[in-house]
């Protein structure tokens, strides 16, 4: 980006003084370099941190502050936002700059955080209650323009800051101190949605599996544009147990899907189940020996399949894929905005910020 140079008129008690700025930012994050290094101890802070003991947090914690120096991006070009809720306690436990914002709003904050300076590599930390009830609206414009930022949604099913009410992703029927004889309203399945939402990346995965949750971090750093990743999280609290298929050994290859791009979708304990589509339109499950199994492919155009794959977490069908169900590619928000304003320079020349301030009809206070 060629040098720009930003003048701000302000008011004094002499009058005005002008402030100008002179920088020339990079296109991409800075890197350390060569030979330096930076290891997760880099990325935590002195603060004490503060989620209850047993929390799912503690494991992504850990998991984003051991994965990020893989990045080699300095730390002072990294930076969190997040919104209310528990996770959102995130910016204050990295050693990175941070933005703890207002309820659903991190998405809109960190648009444009990504979108004025690409030197930055942004982050967004929310959770089920704080992105899909008041953000809702938020992220899924994030989502659709693909902005270059990365979503981590930690979705426990609750809302714990507030103590245990229902959330947008509670199950119907859900006994909480909110809906003491049920939940009526039907959950939101955060993966559809982003899908629906046509967003380029969009993936799933665990608070205890560090290996899948640090391979699908990985990923979703590698994306250009937005990176929604979904982390199923427990509220030792007010939710416990809510993820325990997934985890448990007796059951969980049973129940878990692990989807791998350009391969067939199998699953068991011995790999011995596959899917293919059913006459319905849907899936059914088959022996992994069946010769018309489904190839997932995360890299087709058409969100149809992904789409598919995200609903077999349904009552109907109670099995639960995890892995990157969409992974595409298409120019982000922030590089169109910035090939405008090239085109719009090109034709106008470079504007005078204090010609505009000063033009039409102006008067001065005091």
């Amino acid at each position: 980006m060629s040098e720009a140079e930003i003048s701000i008129s302000a008011p004094n008690g002499h009058g005005f003084v002008s402030l100008t700025q002179v920088a020339e930012r990079p296109q991409h994050p800075p890197l350390i370099a060569e030979g330096e290094t930076q290891s997760a101890k880099d990325f935590k802070t002195d603060q004490d941190v503060r989620w209850c003991p047993g929390c799912g947090d503690y494991a992504i914690l850990a998991a984003v502050q051991g994965f990020l120096p893989e990045l080699r991006i300095k730390r002072e070009n990294t930076v969190f936002v997040s919104g209310i809720g528990c996770s959102s306690r995130f910016p204050y436990y990295m050693n990175t700059y941070g933005f703890h914002s207002i309820h659903g709003r991190a998405p809109a904050i960190a648009t444009g955080l990504a979108a004025s300076r690409p030197d930055l590599s942004v982050w967004v930390v929310t959770g089920d209650g704080d992105a899909l009830s008041i953000g809702g609206n938020h992220l899924i414009h994030s989502l659709r323009r693909n902005v270059n930022l990365k979503i981590l949604l930690f979705n426990n099913r609750i809302y714990g800051l507030t103590k245990g009410q229902y959330s947008p992703t509670s199950e119907i029927g859900k006994i909480t101190k909110s809906t003491p004889m049920g939940s009526l309203d039907s959950p939101f399945n955060p993966i559809s949605l982003a899908i629906g939402a046509e967003a380029t990346f969009v993936a799933r995965t665990l608070d205890s599996d560090r290996k899948h949750l640090t391979s699908v971090l990985r990923a979703a750093a590698e994306h250009k544009g937005t990176a929604i990743v979904e982390i199923y999280q427990n509220c030792n609290i007010f939710n416990d147990g809510a993820f325990e298929p997934l985890k448990d050994a007796a059951v969980r290859d049973d129940v878990t899907i692990r989807l791998e791009h350009g391969e067939p979708i199998v699953f068991g304990a011995d790999g011995e189940k596959g899917l293919r589509h059913s006459a319905s339109g849907g899936f059914e499950v088959v022996p992994s020996t069946s010769p018309d199994l489904v190839v997932h492919d995360a890299r087709n155009p058409d969100p149809s399949l992904a789409f598919a794959l995200s609903r077999l977490d349904s009552p109907a069908f109670e099995h639960t894929p995890i892995g990157v169900f969409r992974r595409v590619e298409r120019p982000s928000y922030d590089e169109l905005m910035r090939e405008q304003l090239d085109e719009a320079v090109e034709r106008q020349g470079e504007g005078d910020l204090g010609a505009l301030l000063g033009s039409g009809d102006t008067w001065r206070v005091g």
